[in-house]
């Protein structure tokens, strides 16, 4: 008997996520991973979850934090959240929060209010895997989010239109993107906000990567420009995703979406819906470590992943052939490699694997239309200089004998 026959046609469209299946490699000692998006677990801050893990299970604190709690998220974090997005120019309450079970449930959640089949996502080419696999579920058309194209809103609007849907929301994150470690500028920013003003549409602020900048300028996420222009948080279209997965710790689970309040209430709707809340001990404990030493912790993240970035750029600058190329970063965890035309990054990291124990991600599957073969993502945040040029070395190696020049 299968049950096969009976699956939704959603379904068609979930597919294995290449990086998750590439994170068993890190079971195996031998192999340098460039692969993950992962930061280094030695940095995790373990002291202070224990002393707060400690507190949270205490007979004095177990009838809250090993309790049901409301949908929106634990109050005191949703405030600790407030703070902090008042650092970044943008101005709410606890009622424009919403605790999630990391930001990935979040774009699950978006793409599950916005699309309906047919309907067009605006996002990066190549954009974020797990945000292609996020909307796929809810079947829709993905087009080109390229503020500087010569493609005007009225041309995308009509394309939507003709694949039967309209154009639902742009999204993007604007610092140090997953994969390209790209950060869009002011410029660019404001462009994006007026293309969705002309179209009427939302956009999905992926701020994953925003706190970890290790040089150069920063700019206000698109949320705070978008309530400069506006001057209230209710009047905006921007809807900002935050996680703790890449400054804390990743294990918790715990994410936050700020937006205007009639989104955040439609969005406890489905919480309440799909798993009633994001577990209590864990927004509980990352309240309190957040409060204890976030921007202390914060500031070691920087100086460490920012050295291990200068050291992958040098070791790429020493040993890469000349016909490939890369991105220069000033945060986040990923370095985008262009290889030669015709290359394929899927079947060099084979012969990687093989050959030299070596892993990354090909860059093709962050391409909603899984073009581009000749790309692949490096992440330089779980290695230590000398074994990111070890690994840079042998990734090396593998081009020559793939003969890439």
């Amino acid at each position: 008997m299968s049950l096969t026959n009976l699956f939704a046609t959603r379904t068609e469209g979930m597919k294995a996520s290449e990086i998750r299946e590439l994170l068993k490699l890190l079971d195996q000692p031998e192999i340098i991973s460039f692969a993950g998006g992962i930061p280094d677990p030695a940095l995790f801050p373990r002291e202070a979850f224990a002393r707060a893990m400690a507190r949270a299970v205490s007979a004095e604190a177990a009838g809250t934090t090993l309790q049901y709690a409301p949908s929106e998220g634990y109050l005191p974090l949703r405030r600790w959240i407030v703070g902090y997005m008042a650092t970044l120019g943008i101005a709410c309450t606890p009622e424009n929060v919403l605790i999630t079970a990391g930001s990935q449930q979040a774009l699950d959640y978006l793409g599950k209010l916005f699309v309906d089949p047919s309907d067009t996502a605006l996002v990066g080419w190549p954009t974020y895997l797990g945000a292609l696999g996020a909307f796929n579920a809810y079947q829709p058309r993905y087009d080109r989010l390229d503020p500087a194209a010569n493609r005007g809103p009225a041309e995308i609007a009509a394309d939507a239109e003709a694949a039967g849907g309209r154009v639902k929301f742009a999204y993007l994150s604007a610092d140090f993107a997953n994969p390209t470690g790209v950060t869009m500028d002011l410029a660019e920013r404001e462009a994006v906000l007026d293309m969705a003003e002309t179209l009427d549409i939302a956009v999905i602020e992926d701020a994953a990567y925003q706190a970890l900048r290790y040089s150069g300028t920063a700019y206000p996420p698109l949320l705070a420009i978008e309530i400069a222009r506006k001057g209230d948080l209710e009047a905006c279209r921007t809807i900002y995703c935050g996680s703790f997965s890449k400054t804390l710790a990743p294990g918790l689970r715990v994410g936050w979406v700020v937006a205007a309040k009639p989104v955040i209430g439609q969005m406890v709707l489905m919480k309440q819906a799909a798993d009633l809340q994001t577990a209590t001990l864990n927004q509980v404990v990352t309240a309190e470590v957040a409060e204890e030493l976030f921007d202390e912790h914060v500031a070691m993240l920087r100086k460490v992943y920012g050295a291990r970035l200068q050291a992958m750029l040098a070791s790429l600058e020493r040993h890469m052939p000349k016909g490939v190329s890369w991105t220069r970063p000033e945060g986040g965890m990923f370095i985008w490699v262009h290889l030669p035309e015709g290359e394929d990054g899927a079947k060099l990291l084979e012969r990687a694997l093989a050959t030299e124990k070596v892993a990354f991600v090909p860059g093709n599957a962050f391409f909603a239309d899984g073009s581009n073969r000749n790309t692949l993502r490096l992440n330089f945040s779980m290695s230590d200089e000398a074994t990111i040029d070890a690994g840079i070395q042998r990734l090396a190696r593998v081009m020559d004998a793939a003969g890439i020049r």
